[in-house]
């Protein structure tokens, strides 16, 4: 409905409807690091796909990244669809690179699910879904990794390199210096 709006839309949804109804993994070892931005998913995925002769793939994958700023302006349904829609279109490149390597991903599902958890949770951290709560499930149809490692740093530190950086802020970042209750959320 929204690709007179959105034109990328209709592409997106092209891809994903290329895509297998159910993944299934290869034979290889699927490694997924999350982590904010500026705690060294980068060096570190890049590093274990080169100790391991593997793939690294990034989420958004590379076919649809290239629109991420498009839906980042949308209203939070619109974002959030097009972000699990990566992670669906993300899964049949996994399914695919982990019958010839292992597989190394700078974020996953778990990026997608935690952003829409912390924007969606009105309140202090107590107010969160209990641990047991559907939102924290898995996608069933939703390939799963074989490992997921959280990066984390001092949040001193991760300004510091952040700032090292000298690319602008994204919303999601200003929104987490900016907002210390969405940051622990």
């Amino acid at each position: 409905q929204c690709a007179e709006r959105i034109p990328e839309a209709e592409a997106v949804l092209d891809l994903l409807e290329k895509c297998p109804e159910h993944q299934k993994k290869g034979g290889f070892p699927v490694i997924v690091f999350e982590g904010l931005d500026a705690t060294g998913k980068t060096t570190v995925t890049q590093a274990v796909k080169d100790t391991l002769n593997g793939v690294l793939l990034r989420s958004p994958p590379p076919c649809i990244s290239q629109w991420r700023t498009v839906f980042d302006d949308e209203p939070t349904p619109i974002k959030r669809a097009f972000y699990a829609a990566g992670n669906y279109i993300l899964a049949s490149e996994i399914a695919k690179a982990s019958t010839q390597a292992p597989v190394i991903i700078d974020r996953y599902w778990h990026s997608t699910a935690a952003y829409t958890i912390a924007t969606e949770t009105s309140g202090k951290v107590q107010d969160l879904p209990p641990a047991q709560d559907e939102v924290y499930q898995w996608p069933e149809d939703l390939l799963k990794p074989d490992l997921v490692l959280l990066l984390t740093v001092d949040p001193e530190e991760r300004v510091r390199r952040l700032q090292h950086r000298g690319l602008e802020k994204t919303k999601e970042e200003a929104e987490l210096e900016a907002n210390s209750l969405f940051r622990q959320r």
